[in-house]
């Protein structure tokens, strides 16, 4: 009995991997769908348009892109800046995008794929097209009188609390709400990327991005994966760089924001 165990063991360690486990991308092709998470909060990346139902933005255009490549259909899974870690984790989607800051915290417990973005991302302010000459630097912000929303969960709420302290700050659970709530005077100021804040002054005249050109910080973000499947991330780097090399990722951002943040006037 003992031979026979040792005989099964031997060939079980010489079976391929893949009748082990079957890999990611096998599963995708198998199901039909690739599940993608999405907070659809976040112009010009991931918006769930109200009006039609539909997801919009340069990440909605990636995802298609991404599904196109692989054969199947789009499954989209919402989600929110404070869950999408946990959401990512407990596998509730193969993928996530929209507009999510590569950062080593999340590399830390998951995987990302290569950068994207870049010179479209960097912290900055909306605010009233009448106060934009108010707000030069960091510490005209950092003041009890100034009055600071943000949306829990992401980066731009971690920002505004490590480096405003003494602004207030008002938690606001809609992101794609708080440009509106900034041009009705709810707020004086929005912690957000350069991406966003170029989309939001050419939807809203009432509103200004005068430190755009001149972000806080700098960065790009990527697509969310599970750590562990080398494969799946190999792949969505490729389908990234394929797009970078045949100008689709600059022909999107010209399409979304009509020039880089980062270009001239």
């Amino acid at each position: 009995m003992k031979k026979f165990l040792r005989i099964i063991f031997v060939a079980i360690l010489f079976l391929p991997l893949g009748r082990l486990e079957a890999g990611h991308l096998e599963d995708i092709t198998a199901r039909g769908t690739i599940r993608i998470g999405t907070t659809g909060d976040y112009i010009p990346m991931s918006w769930l348009n109200p009006a039609t139902g539909e997801y919009e933005g340069i990440d909605a255009e990636l995802s298609k892109i991404i599904a196109d490549s692989l054969g199947v259909k789009i499954e989209y899974v919402p989600t929110t800046w404070p869950t999408l870690s946990a959401d990512m984790l407990a596998g509730k989607f193969d993928i996530a995008l929209c507009g999510i800051s590569r950062n080593f915290a999340r590399e830390k417990i998951m995987a990302m794929s290569d950068a994207y973005g870049e010179g479209l991302f960097g912290k900055t302010i909306l605010c009233r097209k009448s106060d934009a000459k108010k707000f030069k630097t960091l510490a005209d912000l950092n003041k009890p009188t100034v009055r600071i929303m943000i949306n829990p969960g992401g980066t731009n709420e971690k920002f505004a609390r490590a480096n405003l302290p003494n602004a207030k700050l008002i938690v606001h659970e809609d992101n794609a709400d708080i440009p509106i709530q900034i041009a009705e005077g709810k707020a004086d100021i929005m912690i957000t990327e350069t991406v966003e804040a170029v989309s939001w002054i050419k939807r809203e005249p009432r509103l200004a991005a005068p430190l755009f050109d001149k972000p806080f910080t700098r960065h790009s973000c990527g697509i969310l994966l599970q750590k562990g499947d080398q494969e799946f991330l190999n792949y969505i780097n490729f389908v990234l760089a394929e797009l970078r090399m045949d100008g689709t990722l600059e022909k999107l951002e010209i399409k979304y924001l009509g020039r880089k943040p980062n270009a001239s006037k």
